[in-house]
């Protein structure tokens, strides 16, 4: 019979992530994909793995990778023990801010950027002077594997349903309000009426889709229209200047950017405020950097 006990003793605890990012995605290209690697790499650790732990652990199905009777058996405990052995070692380092020279990556929108960058830059410099941010674009759909992988330290983003082993905490919340040029026809806060008679600029990264105040005012029957669709707000206050359109923009995000020769009104109808959470992988608790990390944007609140 094989002898499987002695490599078992040497294995490279790589495989070991390689097999959990198998597990979870039970898919090898979106595991390629969050490890950054390349697929033929993650067939090789498997192929490793299998040789080592005698178990094919997962089949092909379509392009779907299906766990073994022995892999649906094992896989649970060993995942739970690897966190912990993360959490252990995440603990055993030290974090001291004014001497780290850590870069914290941060996947936010464009328009979240806007908003809080500029003051988390602040926030984190002035106590870890060394340190250094990088604001990263990411797939809401993949977020969960882009903070597994350690891509991403953390997310800040509009509140979104989340399962383990993400995690996510309320960071604030952003009411809207009405921008419009200086010297605008309408002279003053519009009456619903003029509201919806009025043509507007919409934001959305999303070529197609109805926005925010789109859905809230067809759940009332109600219906406005959109002249300009911009990718990002920066070009929305841009067009805005120039022309007799209106925008409808978080309050906090038009405080922070938006540029002079612009008046504010309120709306004339009730729009749900925009919440933003702040998320994170499950073994990142109890990191002291990430840890602090979150309580560096958590300050923004304020």
């Amino acid at each position: 019979m094989k002898d499987v006990h002695r490599p078992r003793e040497s294995m490279d605890l790589n495989l070991l992530r390689v097999f959990e990012m198998v597990y979870r995605e039970q898919h090898l290209t979106r595991s390629a994909e969050a490890l950054a690697l390349t697929p033929s790499a993650v067939s090789h650790a498997l192929r490793r793995l299998r040789e080592q732990l005698g178990d094919p652990l997962f089949v092909r199905d379509g392009k779907l990778m299906r766990p073994t009777p022995a892999c649906l058996r094992q896989a649970p405990a060993l995942i739970t023990q690897l966190a912990q052995l993360r959490q252990m070692l995440q603990r055993w380092g030290h974090f001291e801010p004014s001497q780290s020279r850590q870069r914290f990556r941060i996947g936010m929108p464009d328009a979240v950027e806007l908003m809080l960058l500029p003051a988390l830059h602040h926030a984190v410099s002035a106590l870890a002077p060394l340190c250094s941010i990088v604001s990263a674009h990411f797939d809401r759909a993949g977020l969960g594997r882009q903070l597994a992988a350690g891509q991403l330290d953390l997310a800040i983003d509009v509140a979104q349903p989340m399962v383990e082993p993400v995690r996510h905490g309320h960071l604030l919340s952003d009411a809207f309000c009405l921008l419009a040029r200086a010297g605008h026809p309408l002279g003053g806060p519009p009456a619903l009426p003029d509201y919806l008679a009025a043509r507007h600029v919409a934001v959305s990264s999303r070529a197609t889709g109805v926005v925010m105040e789109d859905a809230t005012l067809a759940q009332m029957g109600l219906q406005r229209e959109v002249a300009v669709r911009c990718q990002n707000y920066t070009s929305a206050f841009r067009v805005l200047s120039g022309s007799d359109l209106l925008l409808t923009v978080p309050a906090r995000l038009a405080d922070a950017v938006a540029p002079p020769g612009l008046q504010r009104w309120p709306l004339p109808f009730e729009l749900p405020a925009v919440q933003l959470h702040v998320y994170w992988h499950a073994h990142n608790e109890g990191d002291p950097a990430n840890d602090w990390l979150r309580a560096r944007v958590l300050s923004l609140a304020g």
